[in-house]
Order: C-alpha cells, then sequence, then structure tokens
C-alpha cells in the first residue's frame, strides 16, 4: 500500500503536486477541462489542511525547449475560475529559476502556483538527476496526482520522489482503487470489452485478462485480424496480417481457459473512411471484397446487449468503430448507452472510449473514467507503474 493524503500533515507545508493539465486548446481555448476539474480534490484538501500547493504538469510535446503556444498560462486562468481563487502562474522558459524558487519560498499557507510546461526542459522525459532536484528543493512533500503520466519514468513524476516524503493524491487514490480491484477482487460476471484498430497494442492486456475474466468482448478493427486468423474473408478491413498467428494463439488460449471471446456478428462497411461515404450492412462472413468494416452492425449491438446483461464488472476499452464520423458512430454509442444502463462496476479506459462516452453524454453513469489511456492500458496488462512504485510505502 501506498502513502495516501491522509498519512500527512500538511500544516505550514509546502506541498509539490504533479498533476495532468495535458488538456485539448484550440485557437487558445481549452476545449475539455475535465482533467483540471478531476485535480480539484486534491488540491483542495491540502489547502483546507494548511498546505500551500506549487502544482507542475506538461503540455503537448515541445521536445525539450520553450513553446509560447504550449504554456500552461491559459490552464492558470481555467484553474483560478475553478477553485475560486488566485493562482499564481509562475512564468519562466526554464521552468524552475532562482527567481521562481525565490517565488516558492514566499509562497504562503493556502496559496496556490502552477510551473510552466516542464517539458521545456529536456531534462524532463530523461529523468534527470539535476533537474529533479531542482524541482525539489524548497518543498516538504510531493504527491503524485497524474496517472495519465503515470507509465513514464520522467523527473517531475518519479526523479522528485527520490528527494521528498511522497504520497498518491485522490485522483491516483481513486484509479488504483477501481482498476486494480477489477482486476483483483471483481464482481462477477467479469466481462472485458476490447476494441481500436490494433491486436498488437492489446496483446498484453488479453493475456492478462484471460486468467481475470469470464468473457472478453473484441470490437473495432482489432475483430478483423480475428475474423481473419479463422479464414473468413474480411474484404478491405484493417489488418494486422502479421498478427493472424497471435490472434490464433489468443483464441487457443481463451478456449483452454474457459474464456469465452465474442467477435462481431455484422458490419456497417464503405467503400472509404468518410462522413458522405454509402453504407451497407453485411453479416461478418460476408464481407464484400471491395469494402471494409468501419463499425459493428445492428445484430452485434443487439449479441452484445445480450452478453452484457448480467455482467456485475465490466471494463471498456477502444470504440466500435470510425465513431469520429456519425455514420460509423452507432456501435460504440450503444455499448455506452447499454453500459449506462447496468447495474454493475462500469470502468472506461481512457482514451476513444471516455471521449465517446463523453460525447454521449453518459459519463456520470459510470462507475469510473479513467483520466490515462496508455497508463490504464498498462495496468490492465498487469505492469508496474513507475510514477506509482516510486511512492513511499506505508
Amino acid at each position: 500500500m501506498k502513502k495516501t493524503l491522509k498519512d500527512y500533515d500538511f500544516s505550514n507545508k509546502k506541498v509539490l503536486i504533479r498533476v495532468d493539465f495535458n488538456v485539448p486548446i484550440q485557437n487558445g481555448v481549452i476545449t475539455n477541462d475535465n482533467r483540471i476539474v478531476e485535480s480539484l480534490p486534491t488540491i483542495n484538501y491540502v489547502l483546507e489542511n494548511g498546505g500551500s500547493v506549487v502544482l507542475m504538469s506538461h503540455l503537448g510535446r515541445p521536445k525539450g525547449q520553450y513553446n509560447k503556444d504550449m504554456s500552461l498560462e491559459i490552464v492558470s486562468k481555467r484553474l483560478s475560475e475553478l477553485l475560486n481563487k488566485d493562482v499564481k502562474f509562475l512564468d519562466d522558459e526554464s521552468v524552475i529559476s532562482n527567481k521562481v524558487q525565490e517565488e516558492i519560498i514566499n509562497l504562503k499557507s493556502g496559496e496556490v502556483a502552477l510551473l510552466e510546461n516542464t517539458r521545456f526542459v529536456a531534462g524532463e522525459e530523461k529523468n534527470d538527476e539535476d533537474f529533479s532536484k531542482e524541482l525539489a528543493k524548497n518543498f516538504d512533500i510531493y504527491v503524485n496526482d497524474a496517472f495519465g503520466t503515470s507509465h513514464r519514468a520522467h523527473a517531475s513524476n518519479v526523479g522528485v520522489s527520490a528527494y521528498l516524503p511522497s504520497a498518491i493524491g485522490l485522483l491516483i487514490e481513486k484509479e488504483v482503487k477501481y482498476i486494480e480491484g477489477a482486476l483483483e477482487d471483481p464482481k462477477r460476471p467479469f466481462v472485458a470489452i476490447l476494441g481500436g484498430a490494433k491486436v498488437s497494442d492489446k496483446i498484453g492486456v488479453i493475456d492478462n485478462l484471460l486468467d481475470k475474466v469470464d468473457k472478453i468482448i473484441i470490437v473495432g478493427a482489432m475483430a478483423y485480424t480475428f475474423l481473419k486468423s479463422q479464414g473468413i474473408a474480411v474484404g478491405k478491413s484493417l489488418v494486422e496480417n502479421d498478427k493472424l498467428d497471435v490472434a490464433r494463439d489468443i483464441l487457443k488460449k481463451a478456449d483452454e481457459k474457459n474464456v469465452r471471446i465474442i467477435l462481431p456478428i455484422d458490419f456497417v462497411v464503405a467503400e472509404e473512411i468518410s462522413k458522405d461515404a454509402r453504407t451497407a450492412v453485411v453479416p461478418a462472413m460476408n464481407i464484400p471484397t471491395n469494402l471494409e468494416g468501419l463499425d459493428i452492425g445492428p445484430m452485434s449491438v443487439k449479441l452484445i446487449n445480450e452478453e452484457l446483461k448480467d455482467a456485475k464488472t465490466v471494463i471498456w476499452n477502444g470504440p466500435a468503430g470510425v465513431f469520429e464520423i456519425p455514420i460509423f458512430a452507432n456501435g460504440t454509442f450503444e455499448i455506452a448507452k447499454t453500459l449506462s444502463n447496468l447495474d454493475a462496476i462500469t470502468i472506461i479506459g481512457g482514451g476513444d472510449s471516455a471521449s465517446a462516452i463523453a460525447q454521449a453524454g453518459l459519463s456520470d453513469k459510470m462507475s469510473h473514467i479513467s483520466t490515462g489511456g496508455g497508463a490504464s492500458l498498462e495496468m490492465l496488462e498487469g505492469k508496474v507503474l513507475p510514477g506509482i512504485a516510486c511512492i513511499n510505502d506505508k
């Protein structure tokens, strides 16, 4: 068990918190502030318990150089609104400097500051010791609450932990509770829905889940590789031809472990990925040679509904089709709707699945929506996340 906020006295302490403010920004406007909102409980906990807070995060991929377009200044303004208090933006191209250190020293209990984008420094992604030490200087406690980057060993989430007493924040505590809880002691039946484009992205996840779940529903482009591995023609659908043996091996292992794998039985097909494409619905066994599958069909939706009706734990990672285009979005949104009506623990594994749930307006109907697609995938694989492993044990 890792130390949590409850293990520390924050009174008159300076607290360095790694958050995930890597939010989408278009034309100078934050288009989704969910990651900022998710950080509020941890920030408020420290403030309410007498501490001062300095936040750090990355934004985008500036490759170790200052880039005004990836400054966190816009985030500090939105955070000020959400906290209903002034957030000092420590504007410095080098992120941490003597001037910034002076500001940190002068910070009083109840005050909040935000460092500039940590990835403006090349040492961030290299987990550089000197950069880590500079970040940790003048603080009493370090808290990691950035689940979305916990699968990376960087200076701002792993390096700093070597120099300060540490804890996981409330968001990471929640992520671990749901994902690890599902893997270690699930309410059954336990069903995984895996989608997305590539089997190769999910091999480790499937291998790990075969020892834990009762059934796996495979959707998205992954399904075509599984179908082709069984000798079924899939037209122009996306297939990883170098993973056909892997797909066959997974099906064999599932059979041996008595885990049911459910594949779609019909698809929405078209000649191209286009919002104006002419579509048709065809059985999985009859995809024409000149067409590609771009969503699951209505019979597959019905089948999935049936397979989920008695589920008590469901993990979903990966859409059922090219849901960004409305004519190929029905399968993904129908899965979201089905999950929203289940009497079950429903865990959404970040990324596209989380976007689809949000677009469907069903976020509040899910038990947990992960804030980290890559991190949640690695947890589902059974991997140790360095950003969590480095935190002090109880």
